[in-house]
Formats: C-alpha cells, structure tokens, sequence
C-alpha cells in the first residue's frame, strides 16, 4: 500500500489508541512527516528494530511493538512444545512508553500461551542476555534504544543462548512479522488473567541477586582490589538502567568510594542534562569531570541508558580529564587480562579473543605478545556470542575478552552480550593495578602505545534521513562496490573484502574466500597497514565510516588518520 492509503488506514480505525489519534490528527497538514511515519515498515537489523516514537508504521508504538511480537510468538508456535514452554523474559529501559511497551509485548505472548518473566521495574540489556540464559527461556525481548536521543525506543530479540536473535532465526520471525499486517488484528491479553494462568511471572531481585553471584568471577586479582579498596570513581549512568546494578556490583567487590553524578543518577526519559545520553560523546562527561575534579578521582565511568555500553575518561598529569575511545578501552581491558593471568599463571594454552572487523589492530598485536588467537566477526554482537556458543560445544577454545570499538565489551559469558557493568568492574581493577605501580590508567595507556605502537582509529557516519534515504544508501554501495579504488590518499590499496560477496580480491587478481556470514561491509587494506571500512548501519539511516593507522609515532599516526578521514569524507 502506498503511505497515504496506510495512513488512511490508521485514522479510519475506530478503536485507535486516543494519544496515537490526537498525533495524527495534528500531523493533518504535514504530508513530509506523515510520509516518512508511513512509507514502509520498521526492518529489523544487527540489534533489532528501532525508531522514533510516534503513530505509523515505521514508528515505535503499542501496534509496531504487538506486531514485531507477533512474528516472535508465531515463529515460536512452530517450535517443540517444550520450547514453547520455556518461554520469554522481557526487561526494558528508562525511556518513553518502555514500561508500556514491555507490557505490550507480554500481552501478545499471552494470547500464545507463552510463559512471559517480567521485570518488575527497568534493568539494564546484559542482565536480560543473563536471565534468559539463567531461567532457561527460550528467548527475550528488551525495549531499548540503547544511546539514541529522547524521541526514540526500540525492540531487541534474544535467543535461547543469551545473544541477540541470529541471522536465520531472525529472518524467520521478521517473514512472520510481515505476515501479521494488520496490526489491529493482532490480539492481546490481559495481565492479570495471565498472572492468574500462570503465564506470567515477575522477576526482579531474584535474577539481580544471580548476577551478582555470577559478576565476582570478572575480578581477576581479588587482592588488587582489597588493597586499594578506597580509590574513588565517579559513576553516571546517564539518567539509565546501570544505576540499578553498578553500585551493587562496586560495594560487593568492596570498592566503598565510588560516587555517583546525582543529576544524571535520575531515572529521565528527557535526558534532561544530554544532548545524546552516548558516552562516547565528550559532552555526557561534563558533570562527571566537574565531580571528578573535587576529589582528584583518577577513572571516571560512563554507561548508556541501556548499560550495554561503556564509556571512560583518566586524570591526566595536569588534573584534566582525557576521554578515552572504545578502541583504547578495549586495549587496556585486554591486556590487563592477559597480563595479569600469565603473571597467576591462569592464562589457558587454547584462550581465544574476538573483535569485529571493524575494531582496532592493537588488540590483534596484544593477543600476539601473548600467544592467545584472535578471531574477527561481522559487526553485531550476536556475532561474538555466536562464536562463544561454539566455544562451549567444541571445547577448543576458552572464551577471555570480546568487544567492538562502539564502546561494547564482554568478559565472563554468563551474558551473552555487550555487559558495560562487568566492564566498568574490572576498568576499575585494572586502575587500581596501575596504582600499585604507583601510576594512573593514563599512564598505562601511553605504556600500551610504547609497547605495540601508536594505533588511532576514527569513526564518522553519514546520514540519509526520509523516504529517500535507504535507496541513496544503496546507490552508493553499489558505487563503492563496482568502483574499488586502486589507491587511497596515494598509498596502494592491497586487498578489498567484500563481506557481501564473501571473497578477497587482492591487487595481484587473486581471490581469497572469507569464511563469515554474507554482510554489506567493505573493507579497504592498504600497503601501510591502514584499513578503511563502510557499512550501513543495521537501525539507522546511516553509513558508517572506520578508518584505522598505526605508526611508531603519535605525530605519525595523528597525521595519517587526518588525512585518511578527509579521502574517505570525499567519497560522498
């Protein structure tokens, strides 16, 4: 259907949600947005669907949200009845209609007889992997729009293993999905007649209480932490779910000095003192600096309102803070890890490291020194649990760190996603271990770029907002596709991986086959080790943009980055 005939569809219905009827209604004379609200539905990507919140079908709300849990619980109907049973947990997050739409979400499942544990208030995206893995469900849903400004929600899908919804089984739920087209036609259930059923349960302090039995085995050195027991941090979750779980975690492992930023500590679905609640955004360190100033406090910590993701700043000599990159984080994280278990003589001969493809080399270089492999996915974490559900079932390798360079990061896999509460314990004890060395996380940091090189790394999108946008994305894949350059910033290109293609080509003609599942990914490797990666992003209407240098000098490395980003800003 054209978008005026899906419009038309939505204000004729009868029994259309009153707030949903009063938006449209003052959209009347607003053809522009009601085309963008109505053109096509929501497509699930990497991390599900996510969209602004508003009346339409390619918005967030209660119809979009029935629908998108409609292909889950028709998929699910085609399982086993022992899997049926097994069930979905649903957590969700501080934002706009979040509560609502979980509950939404529950009714569906109801109207399927699938047992649904529900949260009893907001709880951060790891622990939702954890509690699906913990009560054995079969799957899980998280209403989430991780970093995204204030307007937007979203709906992730879990699997049996913990990890996001993989490929094939998604794409099977995203056919039931659009078999469920009328979105008024879909039945729900109501809660209490659930609860009454047994099909519904809430969960809370229960799953809380697991995870912070299974959290204490992130702590490598125990003593590292008793020691200095008193070093202080200063802690936002950015107006999110991580203040439900971080200071729980930080009081159980007797670190007594963390001190939360009390303007961001609220639960606000505005967040009012962000532009973007991103912690790879330097504005979102603002209070956090003005608090870690009064008390010289050497890390300070930042997670989104999801607390999937992490984000840092070091005191630097001069008292200023120096935001840290996702990459950075990650390189301190890693060989914190496997340092500090070749010194207890803990590191296991078959450890295993895994990045995605657009993360920073330095990493490769650290597992290097330490004999430990690594292993490169596609883009999406579900791709790294992927990789550790294999782990489990071959026993050949034992699963250490996991990461991508947006600020996400995997320690201990009883979560089966990005965990920014495990990361922001063991940031912590890896601060505390360069206090025993009497220096700060800073000072490690320049010891990492002694050590392996001057690594930099930049990431920029480009946008394609409106009707038009995903078939502008498209036109220029094709282009980068059929149009590989010979040459980038007059430094040879060596190789391109076509991800979608699944092969190598290399400047000699021969090709390589590249064992990962099909993705629209290019990436560009050239003579100076520089790679150049671009995709579009799996929820938004962009393409992202990933340059990667490596240089023996700071200066070196600074320029070569420049002068890269500004080649690949010159493509479009």
């Amino acid at each position: 259907m054209s978008w005026k005939a899906n419009y038309q569809h939505w204000i004729d219905y009868p029994h259309l949600d009153p707030t949903l009827k009063q938006q449209l209604q003052a959209l009347q004379d607003n053809p522009a947005q009601l085309e963008e609200y109505f053109y096509a539905p929501m497509e699930f990507g990497t991390a599900g669907m996510r969209g602004v919140i508003a009346p339409g079908i390619h918005c967030m709300n209660i119809y979009t949200v029935r629908q998108a849990t409609e292909g889950l619980a028709r998929f699910m109907d085609t399982l086993t009845t022992s899997d049926k049973q097994r069930g979905v947990a649903i957590s969700f997050d501080s934002r706009y209609n979040s509560t609502l739409f979980a509950e939404e979400a529950a009714r569906v499942l109801g109207q399927h007889q699938i047992p649904v544990y529900l949260f009893d208030s907001l709880r951060p995206t790891p622990e939702l992997s954890f509690a699906v893995r913990y009560l054995q469900s079969y799957a899980g849903i998280m209403i989430t729009a991780s970093h995204n400004p204030a307007q937007y929600n979203g709906f992730k899908i879990y699997g049996p293993d913990g990890g996001q919804m993989p490929p094939k089984e998604s794409d099977l739920i995203t056919q039931y999905v659009r078999a469920a087209d009328n979105v008024f036609a879909i039945s729900v259930s109501d809660l209490h007649e659930m609860r009454q059923q047994n099909l519904l349960t809430m969960i809370g302090e229960d799953v809380d209480q697991a995870y912070l039995h299974e959290i204490k085995s992130v702590s490598i050195d125990t003593n590292l932490l008793q020691t200095h027991a008193q070093m202080r941090f200063v802690y936002t979750p950015l107006h999110g779910t991580g203040k439900m779980l971080a200071e729980r975690v930080f009081r159980q492992a007797g670190l007594t000095n963390m001190q939360l930023v009390k303007e961001q500590a609220i639960l606000d679905p505005e967040f009012a003192t962000v532009k973007f609640p991103n912690p790879e955004f330097p504005e979102t360190f603002d209070l956090s600096i003005r608090d870690g100033k009064q008390v010289a406090a050497p890390v300070l910590i930042a997670t989104d309102p999801d607390a999937d993701r992490l984000g840092a700043a070091v005191r630097q000599p001069d008292g200023e803070y120096q935001l840290m990159t996702g990459n950075q984080i990650a390189c301190v994280l890693l060989e914190y890890i496997l340092s500090a278990k070749q010194r207890l003589h803990t590191l296991p001969a078959n450890g295993v490291v895994v990045k995605s493809i657009v993360s920073t080399e330095m990493a490769t270089k650290i597992a290097q020194n330490y004999q430990v492999q690594m292993i490169n996915v596609l883009t999406g974490f579900k791709f790294i649990a992927e990789q550790i559900e294999q782990f489990e079932a071959t026993q050949a390798h034992e699963f250490l760190f996991g990461f991508e360079e947006s600020y996400g990061y995997l320690i201990k896999p009883f979560v089966r996603d990005k965990d920014a509460i495990q990361a922001s314990l063991l940031l912590a004890e890896v601060a505390a271990y360069y206090k025993s060395q009497n220096q700060t996380l800073y000072d490690g940091l320049q010891a990492l770029y002694q050590k392996y090189g001057y690594f930099q790394e930049k990431t920029f999108s480009k946008s394609f907002t409106g009707v038009d946008g995903p078939k502008h994305m498209r036109q220029l894949m094709t282009e980068f596709r059929t149009n590989n350059p010979h040459e980038i910033n007059g430094t040879k290109v060596v190789s391109v991986q076509d991800f979608q293609l699944g092969q190598q080509l290399n400047a000699d003609g021969s090709k390589q086959k590249l064992n990962l599942p099909t993705s629209n990914v290019l990436k560009f490797w050239l003579a100076d080790d520089t790679w150049i990666a671009v995709r579009p992003s799996g929820t938004e209407p962009k393409i992202k943009n990933y340059v990667g240098v490596s240089d023996p000098t700071q200066n070196g490395a600074t320029e070569k980055l420049a002068a890269y980003s500004e080649a690949v800003e010159s493509w479009y």
